[in-house]
């Protein structure tokens, strides 16, 4: 054993049972109860999705808490994190489904307006860069909620603004046919959008926002088509091109609202996190990495967390290991990934029910194993 070993724990969320900031703190009780003089450093990770702010928060950001409509219009609060002229908006963290009352579904009538509230508070307070991180999404309403929190008027065929309430998405957007973008907050012409998201589906079609993700919001059969022909319709009214984009159809269609009014640019969420954290400065040096999420799968290798964490500590030329509730990958394809071993709950505690319900206590084991053979 070195005499003190350097660990970055970088671990996202285990969805539905830690957070990523609760699964960095189980590993390392773990690593100290084996190497009480290990140098360990926390810096939990998020790929856009819920978890995102809590990530930035935990590396020093501020926390700034909002009042702000949740994805049914119920009064909410929101957070989002913020350093200098940056800020960190989670989608989730304001009209994601975990704000739905009740935990009740409502495909048609939930709407992303509370998250322009969110965005019009960072720009009213100064900030000039603003990272969007996308998922967690109640509502497929093409952003069109949050640009109207932004200032755009959307127009019927008579020239009247729409909008008003109730006034759910389809109704919303199957009868716009023209906006007015001179009422859009004025920071916006100084401010640089970026979406922060792990997926790539255009807005349309059977890659879409309304065939992939409508379903997990309760939409039915009926539903969808009407969902397709309004979200056809808006893209008709902002611009088809940008309906094509890769990232597009990210929660719900939010992301083509913001590509064709913000102007912002898609990244992958964890690349976005990692560049602003500036992580292979932190990892530089450092004797081992771990991360890791819930399930460690082939869809992990499209722009999940663990794998841009992995990316980038063997930039650094640093060895990194996975912690995973449970893994679908085999050993080659886990070595192909870029880890040099995997460490999964299911393993201790096959039991998935049992495994997620002691994650916590399952993890410090997972810590003592990696202490005990990785230095």
């Amino acid at each position: 054993m070195t005499d003190r070993p350097r660990v970055v724990l970088a671990p996202d969320k285990f969805k539905g049972s830690l957070t990523a900031p609760e699964v960095a703190a189980a590993l390392a009780v773990g690593i100290h109860r084996r190497a009480p003089g290990a140098d360990v450093q926390c810096v939990p990770v998020a790929d856009g999705g819920d978890g995102m702010v809590d990530a930035f928060v935990a590396a020093g950001w501020q926390r700034v808490e909002v009042a702000a409509p949740g994805p049914t219009g119920a009064p909410e609060r929101a957070v989002y994190a913020v350093r200098g002229d940056t800020a960190v908006v989670e989608l989730a963290a304001a009209v994601g489904v975990a704000k739905l009352p009740g935990g009740r579904l409502d495909p048609i009538g939930a709407n992303t307006f509370g998250l322009g509230v969110v965005v019009a508070h960072a720009l009213d307070n100064g900030a000039r860069e603003v990272v969007l991180g996308l998922g967690g999404s109640a509502s497929t309403d093409g952003g069109a909620g949050l640009l109207r929190a932004l200032g755009l008027r959307l127009l019927d065929r008579d020239g009247r603004e729409l909008g008003g309430e109730p006034s759910d998405a389809v109704a919303l957007l199957s009868s716009v046919v023209a906006v007015d973008r001179a009422g859009l907050h004025p920071a916006i012409a100084q401010t640089r959008f970026t979406l922060a998201c792990d997926v790539d589906n255009p807005l349309l079609g059977p890659a879409g926002a309304v065939a992939v993700y409508a379903p997990q919001k309760g939409a039915d059969h009926a539903q969808m088509r009407e969902l397709e022909a309004a979200l056809t319709n808006w893209a008709a009214v902002l611009g088809t091109g940008y309906a094509e984009i890769g990232g597009s159809g990210a929660a719900g269609g939010t992301g083509f609202g913001v590509l064709a009014v913000l102007g912002a640019q898609v990244r992958s969420g964890i690349d976005v996190l990692l560049d602003l954290l500036k992580f292979p400065a932190l990892v530089g040096g450092a004797t081992l990495v771990v991360t890791g999420e819930g399930s460690l799968d082939h869809q992990s290798m499209h722009g999940k967390a663990p794998v841009g964490v992995a990316a980038a500590a063997k930039a650094a030329g640093v060895p990194v290991v996975a912690a995973v509730g449970r893994t679908l990958l085999s050993p080659g394809e886990i070595r192909a990934a870029g880890f040099a071993g995997c460490y999964a709950l299911s393993d201790l505690e096959p039991n998935p029910r049992l495994s997620i319900r002691n994650a916590a206590a399952l993890l410090e084991r997972v810590g003592e194993r990696i202490a005990s053979e990785r230095w």
